[in-house]
């Protein structure tokens, strides 16, 4: 069998991981109503969250001239935070959390497909349909409608040019990846616990906060700014958002994109450890 599979050709080999990418995907794409339930909410805490913004810069000593990061940038980061909250991985992918509490995982694991790469698309799967089209409608709200309304100064402003464009994409799509890889972890882990509960309760927080999705991470404190950087969850959200409107440019740019996919690549291969020890040790009951 093995042999027979090494044999086939590369695109015959990835066709199950592309049809459940494909289908993950287009299940979720029929939730219209959560996402624009999740659309309103968003745009109810982007508000509340720009007028504070706008009240701390008014408000600051120096006012927007000292700050590492001017209000318009700060407005448009939280509008773009908001459109891309689902990609946050604070949550387990809830497909993997009923397939432990059914026992329906056995089956994963007969399957004659890598068990980590087949969860992986389907969460990723999972999570880009979640974040398209709320992303979609975040920036036809912000972005458009509210220039239109005559409040342009609090509005989704434009990238900073056509390379920013361009590497705001690449930068996207590698946190689509990294988001993966860190909901794998909590895939795993849920499986090791048998409940997903309580490791999404203490994953929440924590992500809400180091991603910069509550504040811009530029705005926390000057000693912290290194090691904010450093850590996964920026190449989430902060790094992309920073790319977007030019605060990372050219080598820094590059560096950015670079540390993203490093984290990739670190948390696959800690994740494909963890998932192939977790599994070796897995025991289904009921009949």
């Amino acid at each position: 069998m093995q042999k027979m599979y090494a044999a086939m050709p590369l695109h015959e080999r990835l066709r199950p991981y592309r049809a459940a990418f494909a289908s993950r995907f287009l299940q979720m794409l029929q939730y219209r109503t959560a996402a624009y339930a999740g659309f309103a909410t968003e745009c109810w805490w982007g508000g509340i969250k720009v007028m504070v913004l706008a009240a701390f810069y008014a408000g600051s000593a120096g006012g927007a001239a000292g700050a590492p990061m001017s209000l318009a940038q700060a407005i448009t980061y939280t509008w773009l935070a908001q459109g891309l909250l689902a990609l946050l991985p604070w949550l387990g992918d809830p497909e993997v959390a009923q397939a432990v509490r059914s026992g329906s995982i056995a089956y994963d694991r007969m399957r004659p497909v890598d068990a980590y790469t087949l969860w992986f698309v389907r969460s990723a799967g999972w999570i880009a349909a979640r974040v398209l089209p709320r992303l979609a409608l975040m920036l036809a709200f912000a972005g458009v409608a509210l220039p239109l309304l005559g409040l342009g100064a609090w509005a989704w402003q434009p990238p900073a040019g056509v390379a920013a464009s361009l590497a705001f994409a690449a930068s996207a799509l590698l946190a689509l990846l990294l988001s993966t890889a860190l909901v794998m972890l909590l895939n795993i882990a849920a499986v090791a616990a048998l409940n997903e509960r309580g490791i999404n309760a203490l994953a929440g927080p924590v992500v809400i906060v180091f991603s910069g999705n509550l504040l811009p991470l530029v705005l926390l404190p000057d000693a912290w700014q290194t090691a904010l950087l450093l850590q996964p969850l920026a190449g989430v959200m902060d790094i992309p958002a920073r790319i977007y409107f030019g605060q990372f440019a050219g080598m820094q740019a590059l560096g950015g994109l670079a540390l993203q996919g490093a984290w990739i690549v670190l948390l696959v291969v800690l994740g494909r450890a963890a998932m192939g020890r977790t599994m070796r040790r897995l025991e289904v009951q009921g009949g």
